[in-house]
Formats: structure tokens, sequence, C-alpha cells
């Protein structure tokens, strides 16, 4: 059922709803807030039972759905939506949702790990990458950002409902029994010379410094062309969907 929400932007609601931008209110509350229709669909299409509300401004089918799923929809006036979001254009709508739960895997086969990595575009974008490849969880390790930050929810563009993720100590995966490699560009051994039929953990860096020293595999990814390297995410959709197809045959 559709009601009616907050028209000024200057409600206790709206100022709640967008002190998800801080982290630290955020894990108060365990909630994170969803921008535009992409990530809202998604929630709805896959995990609405941790969708608190939505707020839409005007006429929807993605409300329309999320009141077939007894989800709480609300309407509101567009400058009240605006108030309540990270993003100059939120497309209408958005969705405050409850931080989701991780279940370890059964038997994985692809495993990542973003280890030091800062940067939320990178950060959504690889775990949008690891859905799309199959990859059966993402691990986020060391200072690495907070996958609930705002851009990295907007930058894997609903996939964070698809694919298991979670924050931990870097000890706790190196400890899985997999295969663990990790890319540099001085590696001895490019992608093609390993066996990516075997289960696999990827470890990926920080963007500016690289891995610390560790005993695990490093790989370079063979360049054919001019370019000096890839950047963090580009290497990680190459290095996953090596693993992908080698796993698949």
């Amino acid at each position: 059922m559709t009601s009616n929400g907050p028209t000024s932007v200057k409600s206790d609601r709206v100022g709640a709803v967008r002190r998800l931008a801080n982290r630290k209110f955020r894990n108060q509350v365990q909630r994170f807030l969803v921008e535009g229709p992409q990530g809202v669909r998604e929630a709805v299409a896959h995990r609405p039972e941790v969708i608190d509300e939505i707020f839409v401004v005007g006429e929807s089918d993605i409300a329309d759905s999320a009141n077939d799923a007894g989800v709480r929809v609300t309407q509101v006036p567009e400058q009240v939506l605006l108030a309540m979001c990270e993003t100059v254009h939120p497309q209408g709508i958005a969705a405050v949702c409850r931080f989701l739960d991780f279940h370890t895997p059964n038997d994985p086969r692809l495993v990542v790990v973003l280890h030091d990595v800062r940067d939320p575009g990178n950060a959504g974008t690889i775990l949008r990458t690891a859905d799309a490849a199959g990859a059966d969880a993402v691990y986020l390790t060391g200072d690495s950002v907070d996958p609930y930050n705002g851009k990295v929810v907007r930058s894997t563009a609903g996939s964070l409902f698809h694919i298991p993720f979670t924050q931990t100590d870097l000890d706790d995966v190196l400890a899985m029994d997999l295969q663990i490699l990790a890319t540099s560009g001085t590696a001895a051994r490019d992608l093609q010379d390993i066996d990516l039929t075997k289960p696999t953990v990827w470890l990926f860096g920080n963007e500016a410094h690289g891995l610390p020293e560790l005993e695990v595999e490093s790989v370079a990814i063979p360049i054919f062309g001019s370019a000096e390297s890839l950047n963090l995410a580009s290497a990680a959709a190459v290095c996953l969907y090596a693993s992908a197809f080698a796993q698949r045959g």
C-alpha cells in the first residue's frame, strides 16, 4: 500500500534518511540508502524482505512491484527526495534497506577479496563484475571502503543484492583451502600460465600501493599494447572472467 510521506525537507524523517550518508550513523542503525531505479528494482526483485521503505516521486512500476511484495511505499515531493539523497538526480526513487546478512558459501569456486581498496567506484564496480562472473562471495579486508557507502552501492547497480559480501580479516581469507592468486605487474608467470580450473581466491589490493608482502602466488596480466598497466577494476574483470571461462570449460 502506498501512503503519503513528509512534504517538508526539514522533516525529521527526511533528516534521518539523509544521515545514512554518514558511516557511523549507518552502522548505528544498521541501514543504508539505495538511490535510483536500478538498485531499488534489484532490491525489490531479489531481497524485498530487507527493504524498510521506498520513497517515490509520482508513478512507478517499481513501486507497483514493491506493493505486490508487501513493501512499504511512500509518495514524496521531488524536493523531499532530493533532500534525502546524495546524488543530484536520484531519478525519482530511493529505498532504505537493512544491512544484508552474510552466509559463508559452501564449496566456493570463485572468491574475490578487496584489500585496502578505498575507492568506492572501484569497489562497487568489482562487486558488480564479481556478480556477473558468477563469483561466490566478495570479502573486503584491511582499510577497504565501507560496502554500504553510497557510491559503492550505486556502482554495484544492484549487484549487492545478488552476491554475498562481508568485511573480515585478511588472515581469515588466507586460511581458505583454495588457490590464492594476486595480480602483479612484475610476476614471473602470466595469467595464461595458471591453472584457473581450480577453485580460486583472487586478491586485489590498494589502487596506489598494491598489496603488502604476502605468501601467495602473483600473476601478471599480459599487456599487448603500449599501456603501462590496467586500472584495478579492469584488471579484476580480466582475472575474474578468465577464471569463470576456465571453470565452465
